[in-house]
């Protein structure tokens, strides 16, 4: 469905945040939007909101994979031909690295436990109103291909293609309890691909939004406190390494412990 949307609507501020948090400045968006744009030329699917929330899926891993493994996956051969010489193709490079790492300070695991009722994630997003999508049906769309155009859509399917590249890495620690964060927090950004009104849609709306539907920009809110939990589930179910137990060391006079015969002041006492 991503492929079916433009890119003509800019990113709408709807998302209150603190001053303190990380974000893009207004030159690195500049760069980020051209380089989008100009991959959109060669692949549809490529989206400036699209590419936002593959790399946001890749900045809620414990460490995103190395831009030489995640470029190619995201945009195959059309990066090569949309930036064929060296210097376009270090600039569009640094675009795309820099908006990666705000998403990684956004969703920096440390200052999301000091406050974790704090909205930290910025996604980009392409709004669409329901005056842009009475104005495509006047235009001759149909009222299915209209409904498609909905906030955020094709950001969630960016998100999902990431998740579904790298799979392995996405794969969620084991226990009933992480499976089941793990499957509400994508439950949350999946709410965006679902078009209003069909039965996913009535199905999850009946399950997390019982007594009043939410607007487009609950929706978004939700998930972007989904991609912050989805950040700390890393944090809260890592693996835990067993303590080592210290072996308590023979008194200086006493035998060494290596049967040497010695005193361990005259062994490995004095080694130590």
């Amino acid at each position: 469905m991503a492929d079916e949307l433009t890119p003509g609507h800019a990113p709408a501020p709807w998302l209150q945040r603190g001053d303190s948090v990380p974000d893009s400045s207004e030159a690195e968006l500049e760069a980020f939007f051209g380089t989008c744009e100009t991959l959109h030329g060669f692949a549809a699917s490529l989206t400036f909101d699209a590419v936002d929330g593959f790399l946001t899926a890749l900045a809620a891993l414990p460490q995103p994979p190395a831009t030489d493994e995640w470029l190619p996956l995201l945009c195959g051969d059309d990066f090569e031909r949309a930036f064929a010489d060296p210097e376009s193709s270090a600039k569009a490079r640094s675009a795309l690295e820099r908006r990666l790492a705000v998403l990684c300070a956004q969703l920096d695991p440390a200052a999301m436990l000091d406050d974790p009722e704090a909205l930290r994630l910025a996604p980009l997003m392409a709004e669409y109103t329901d005056e842009d999508r009475q104005q495509l049906r006047a235009e001759g769309l149909s009222e299915t291909d209209a409904a498609l155009f909905q906030t955020g859509m094709p950001w969630a399917e960016g998100f999902f293609e990431a998740v579904r590249l790298f799979e392995a890495a996405w794969t969620p620690p084991p226990g009933e309890e992480p499976a089941a964060a793990f499957s509400v927090a994508f439950a949350q950004i999946d709410a965006l691909r679902m078009t209003p009104g069909e039965d996913a849609w009535k199905e999850h709306l009946a399950t997390y939004w019982p007594k009043e539907p939410p607007t487009r920009d609950d929706l978004i809110t939700e998930v972007c406190f989904a991609v912050q939990d989805l950040r700390l589930f890393w944090v809260d179910f890592a693996p835990v390494t067993a303590p080592r137990k210290a072996l308590a060391l023979p008194g200086r006079n006493d035998p060494c412990h290596c049967g040497s015969g010695k005193k361990f002041k005259k062994c490995h006492g004095a080694a130590a």
